[in-house]
């Protein structure tokens, strides 16, 4: 009987020991797998978080692109800027390069995230801001080039009304210079002998002939003006030569030529006959001798004279 009782009594105990061992085990298993949820939940929600960290810089970093795309279209416009603008653009650059290099920091934080897209926000209406500064600029010189186009063309079209009065003018003063000219309306030359008496006569003959008589009518001209006018005469003698007696020059329609003498008058635009005289230094030779009177720029009459 007591040896029964000593059996039941062992048994009862080793079976309390396999309790407490299953409930030891089961603390354990339970107590390992709260462990691994912590871990995985913790795990999982840094993940997440380094997930959002990352497409929140990827967004951000698109932005910037987009800001800094529309700031070197708006460059391409090739727009002399204002000192302001120069800064506002200059500002802008300097302000991308630094969130960039912001965003490449890889402790970054979502505060500064979140500092980063306020940037980014401000940093728009800047652009956007000196994008329509840009516009109006363009805006502006297209219309002053518009403007100057017209200008010039009103210019050039100035100019050759200009060159067309000039033009016109000049051939109204050549037009009314050729009709004051003087011209004669008869003109004689005589060869003339000087007798011992003083006393003169008409003389053919070279070797008798002591000087030429020119005389000539001028006629009357309402466009030419009175007054003491200068008459070139050139003479040429039977050799074809043009006799000169000094370095004599004058001017016809700009060229220069050489006369044998001048001879002053008074014009009085009525008509009146002229005489003037010229004597060969050496007397005087067989031929025809063409005398030739010029006056103001033109010439006004010519004859010739043939001595035997």
């Amino acid at each position: 009987m007591m040896n029964s009782e000593v059996v039941s009594s062992k048994k009862e105990e080793e079976k309390k020991k396999d309790t407490s061992k299953v409930y030891f085990f089961i603390i354990a298993i339970a107590a390992l797998l709260a462990t691994n949820i912590y871990f995985y939940v913790k795990f999982k929600t840094n993940g997440e978080k380094v997930y959002a960290l990352t497409v929140e810089k990827e967004n951000l970093q698109v932005q910037i692109d987009r800001i800094e795309a529309e700031l070197d279209k708006i460059d391409v416009e090739n727009v002399q800027l204002t000192p302001e603008m120069t800064v506002q653009k200059d500002d802008s650059r300097a302000e991308i390069a630094e969130l960039r290099k912001k965003l490449e920091n890889k402790s970054i934080t979502p505060k500064d995230i979140d500092d980063a897209q306020r940037k980014i926000n401000l940093l728009k209406k800047q652009v956007d801001h000196y994008r329509v500064d840009v516009q109006r600029l363009v805006q502006e010189n297209q219309i002053l080039s518009k403007q100057n186009s017209t200008l010039n063309e009103s210019v050039v079209e100035k100019n050759k009304q200009i060159n067309s009065l000039t033009t016109t003018n000049a051939e109204l003063k050549e037009k009314v210079t050729t009709a004051s000219a003087l011209k004669v309306s008869s003109i004689s030359i005589n060869g003339l002998e000087v007798k011992k008496n003083g006393k003169e006569s008409v003389e053919e003959r070279a070797k008798r002939v002591d000087k030429l008589k020119i005389n000539f009518t001028i006629t009357d001209n309402s466009l030419a003006k009175s007054g003491e006018r200068d008459i070139f005469v050139r003479i040429i003698d039977p050799q074809g030569n043009l006799v000169i007696q000094g370095d004599n020059i004058f001017f016809v329609h700009g060229e220069k030529l050489q006369y044998t003498f001048k001879h002053n008058i008074l014009f009085t635009n009525k008509g009146e006959d002229y005489v003037v005289y010229w004597s060969a230094e050496n007397g005087f030779t067989k031929g025809a001798y063409t005398v030739l009177l010029y006056e103001d720029n033109a010439i006004m009459g010519r004859s010739t004279v043939v001595l035997r």
